[in-house]
């Protein structure tokens, strides 16, 4: 159902501005039987929004505005594939998992070093807390970076040594 017109949102909302078909379609949502309008539900079905059953039975359609919202929705971004390694494994802005595979790991680890500024000491405490806001392991959130050559350490400060800069 592509390229719904704006006339066919309206002609829904409509009906469900009137007072009887909007609680005609409660009913059939709620999974009522019973006396209906036959006017009602004829217009409910003229917008897609009811459906009779074979048996003559009739039912709500509830999955039209699904319908309608997908086909008026604009098309989504297309996602670089480092978004989409990115969104995958930060919930918001929380490391959910490590990912397995190297070079997913490194999409991760290149996104949370840059917290860090490149020519900044710090102490093992800071590194810990700045890497705490991203996930309870750390310790091992901080080997992976140092390990990656990321960031290098010694006597226990820790410096930014690699990943990209932003300008």
């Amino acid at each position: 159902m592509v390229g719904v017109s704006d006339d066919e949102i309206r002609r829904v909302l409509g009906l469900l501005s009137q007072e009887d078909t909007l609680r005609t379609l409660a009913r059939l949502v709620l999974g009522e039987t019973g006396d209906f309008s036959p006017k009602v539900l004829r217009r409910l079905a003229s917008g897609g929004l009811a459906a009779c059953d074979e048996d003559g039975k009739w039912r709500a359609t509830p999955e039209r505005f699904r319908e309608l919202l997908r086909a008026s929705a604009e098309p989504a971004a297309e996602l670089s594939a480092e978004e989409r390694v990115l969104r995958t494994f930060l919930v918001d802005g929380r490391l959910t998992t490590m990912a397995m595979r190297r070079d997913k790991r490194l999409v991760v680890l290149r996104y949370i070093v840059l917290v860090f500024e490149p020519g900044v000491r710090y102490p093992e405490k800071d590194v810990n807390v700045a890497l705490r806001a991203f996930h309870d392991d750390y310790a091992a959130l901080r080997r992976y970076l140092v390990d990656e050559g990321l960031l290098s350490r010694k006597d226990n400060v820790y410096w930014r040594s690699g990943g990209p800069v932003e300008v």
